[in-house]
């Protein structure tokens, strides 16, 4: 009959927690992003309701304004855990 051969007690094993994430998410990391995502299209809506006299008088740089509360959400949303 075939022998099997000792295994070496010093072999190295990886840990077991390898692919998770190691803390739980800030606090106000949703709520940020929640808030931040419903304030650009709101701010956009505003601005076209508005016929561009609010929320700011910079003319269509307010859409930019308002992709950019939107694009802020989205960076935010790839942290969350």
């Amino acid at each position: 009959m075939a022998v099997s051969k000792k295994r070496d007690k010093n072999v190295y094993k990886a840990p077991r927690n390898l692919g998770k994430a190691e803390t739980e998410n800030p606090k106000w990391l949703v709520p940020t992003a929640v808030t931040l995502l419903v304030f650009g299209p709101a701010w956009i809506v505003v601005y076209y309701i508005t016929r561009a006299n609010y929320p700011l008088p910079i003319g269509d740089w307010n859409l930019v304004v308002g992709f950019a509360f939107m694009a802020a959400s989205m960076a935010l949303f790839t942290r969350w855990k």
